[in-house]
């Protein structure tokens, strides 16, 4: 695909670095000289210095022959400025990032009327993403597909746990119920494992299967399943507002801390069912003062990386059952991943992941059928749904005489809306959603999945 992409911040940084390598021909834009030409060169893509919203700099970048425009700068009104101008140039379809709560209602509206393909809202993205680690706080992480009815689940095997030392063909006799163990990452190395690979605790693994059985499987090994009560949440920005509006409707107690007054104040009119208190939530003192020991999960959201790293290290040893973490900087991973930490969110990954899945999935037109990505562990797996055509050379095979590359594992099977967790006899049939666990990257058709 020729893809544009206007502002290089972190979010168009990791775009950038991801669609560079899928067979897409890029040009970035963004006014910084030092930022665009220092990414064209790692990249090894078209760098072009300007405003994007000029007709004549899109014009120069090749509005008239894109198919895509992404528009990621700071300012939201810029971005959706940029999406008009490429519409009006081209028939190109346009994706805008708009990040003001006042756009959030309006969200509809905009993209109709403006002709957006897609709107997308980190911090709106970011808070659904960590109510979920709220509502089951035994995961790290959770992913969901077929519109819901198929979940993707990680958790840590804590040092006492009886998975320990077992094999997986072990677990699925000891635990029965549907699931199916797809990913495990030792010491920062991922494996596709098979049945007589060995669990280890402080091991970090994927399970694919439905909530009610995820649910089961963690109540069977002692992991926390009932969501929590409460949640301290430190810094009042949007991600905290979105998370506190999401919370109070699920009926969790909120107390946010915030250093500004002004911000406290407006929160207070924005959340009046929340307690909204004013200070420095790094103070040790003031969390003692507001009882952080009585909260079930705690919430670190300040914009400082280190600040929210350290205050969560603090937090895991006094609340109950959860603790998340917002990053920003993506190069602190290695760092993050030597911590114990609970579950960390990145809210500019999250972005860059729903703008991936929805390129993947428009590339329909020439062969693809992507349905739904995420990337994993780090970006070193990738997690996808594709839909299975009626001419497929997959369908009608049992799979354990499909010919998978490696590192490759079919995990689950969604047919009429019911879930299969196949073994090597199942069959794949024309209609049939399927999801494929895999260190590939770049898997753009479900035929991809064989060799040769």
């Amino acid at each position: 695909m020729q893809i544009i992409i206007v502002g290089c911040g972190k979010v168009g940084i990791a775009l950038t670095q991801r669609l560079s390598t899928e067979d897409n021909n890029i040009c970035i834009v963004d006014v910084d000289k030092d930022v665009v030409h220092q990414l064209a060169a790692e990249c090894d893509v078209m760098g072009l210095v300007g405003n994007g919203a000029s007709y004549g700099v899109l014009v120069e970048a090749g509005i008239e022959h894109a198919d895509l425009l992404i528009a990621v700068t700071e300012s939201d009104e810029l971005n959706l400025l940029c999406c008009v101008i490429a519409r009006k140039a081209s028939r190109c379809q346009t994706i805008a990032r708009v990040r003001n709560p006042m756009y959030n209602v309006e969200q509809q509206f905009l993209q109709k009327e403006l002709g957006l393909s897609m709107i997308i809202n980190p911090e709106q993205t970011a808070a659904a993403e960590i109510a979920d680690l709220l509502c089951f706080p035994g995961a790290i992480g959770i992913d969901t597909f077929s519109k819901g009815g198929v979940e993707m689940l990680r958790f840590r095997i804590p040092s006492d746990s009886m998975l320990h030392e077992m094999s997986l063909k072990e677990v699925s006799a000891k635990i029965r119920c549907d699931f199916l163990i797809c990913a495990v990452d030792r010491e920062n190395e991922v494996r596709i494992p098979d049945g007589n690979f060995v669990l280890r605790s402080g091991d970090v693994i994927s399970i694919v299967t439905s909530r009610k059985n995820a649910i089961e499987f963690c109540e069977k090994i002692n992991l926390k399943t009932n969501g929590v009560k409460n949640t301290m949440i430190i810094g009042g920005g949007k991600i905290s507002l979105y998370l506190a509006q999401q919370l109070l409707n699920m009926g969790i107690d909120v107390k946010i801390i915030e250093r500004d007054i002004r911000r406290c104040e407006e929160l207070t009119e924005l959340l009046p069912e929340a307690v909204i208190v004013h200070g420095d939530g790094s103070n040790e003192s003031l969390l003692q003062e507001e009882r952080i020991d009585k909260m079930a999960s705690f919430v670190a959201l300040t914009n400082m990386d280190e600040e929210n790293i350290l205050l969560s290290l603090f937090a895991k040893k006094r609340v109950s059952s959860k603790v998340v973490t917002k990053i920003n900087r993506l190069q602190l991973n290695e760092v993050i991943h030597n911590l114990d930490m609970d579950s960390v969110v990145y809210p500019n990954l999250l972005t860059a992941q729903k703008i991936l899945q929805y390129v993947r999935a428009t590339k329909n037109s020439i062969g693809s059928n992507v349905q739904t990505l995420y990337r994993l562990y780090n970006d070193r797996v990738e997690a996808l749904e594709f839909h299975v055509s009626d001419n497929s050379h997959i369908t009608g095979i049992p799979l354990q005489n499909l010919q998978l590359k490696s590192g490759l594992l079919i995990c689950c099977i969604t047919r009429n809306n019911q879930l299969i967790i196949p073994d090597g006899q199942a069959c794949i049939l024309p209609g049939d959603s399927i999801i494929v666990v895999t260190t590939r990257l770049g898997l753009q058709d479900a035929r991809d999945i064989l060799k040769g």
